[in-house]
């Protein structure tokens, strides 16, 4: 397919994936029609097909490129052996990873009902990776007496909740700094294992 006079693929595909995803956040993915998108970044929409083969293709590649570099920002870390450092160094990670993206979060959160079953299925297998890793960090601190769960599987869904929660209501120059609402949220995950 000929791309549009004028258009560079490596500017105009980003800019199609960005205005998917603030759209997605604001109204929903099954309220945006590809036309909006097209709207949001200047094109035509049949310029869009271009770019992507359809709006299914475009949710799934956003949800499938966040937990792609969330789980290669948190392979990327050093991570301590003792398991609750381990634990502290997660809190400390998902919290910050994802008040820098709180349309991707929404979105890979919110939206997953809306993925075909095969799409569904992958983003859903990184998903598990991801939490198999904050999993591992309680099964070992359990192992070591450190900390005393009922189920490492229960226990790791609801610290990802909570600490999700923090891209909700957190705002930059409000009562608490950063370091500070980290450490309340470091504080309480602590009490909820600790032996």
């Amino acid at each position: 397919m000929a791309r549009t006079q004028g258009s560079h693929s490596d500017i105009t595909g980003p800019r199609i994936r960005e205005a998917a995803l603030g759209l997605f956040a604001r109204h929903g993915y099954a309220a945006v029609s590809m036309r909006q998108i097209a709207g949001e970044v200047g094109v035509q929409a049949g310029a869009l097909y271009n770019y992507t083969p359809d709006k299914q293709s475009l949710l799934f590649r956003l949800m499938r490129d966040h937990m792609q570099d969330l789980l290669a920002a948190y392979d990327d870390l050093d991570r301590p052996g003792d398991p609750q450092e381990a634990l502290r160094q997660f809190v400390g990670f998902h919290i910050r990873f994802h008040l820098q993206r709180p349309d991707e979060v929404f979105i890979a959160y919110m939206e997953l009902r809306n993925l075909t079953s095969e799409n569904f299925t992958e983003i859903e297998a990184l998903r598990r990776l991801y939490e198999d890793s904050l999993e591992n960090i309680l099964r070992k601190g359990q192992k070591s007496g450190q900390f005393s769960v009922t189920d490492t599987k229960i226990t790791t869904l609801a610290v990802i909740a909570m600490l999700n929660g923090v891209i909700t209501w957190y705002r930059s120059g409000g009562r608490l700094s950063l370091d500070e609402v980290e450490q309340v949220y470091w504080d309480m995950v602590r009490r909820a294992v600790s032996a």
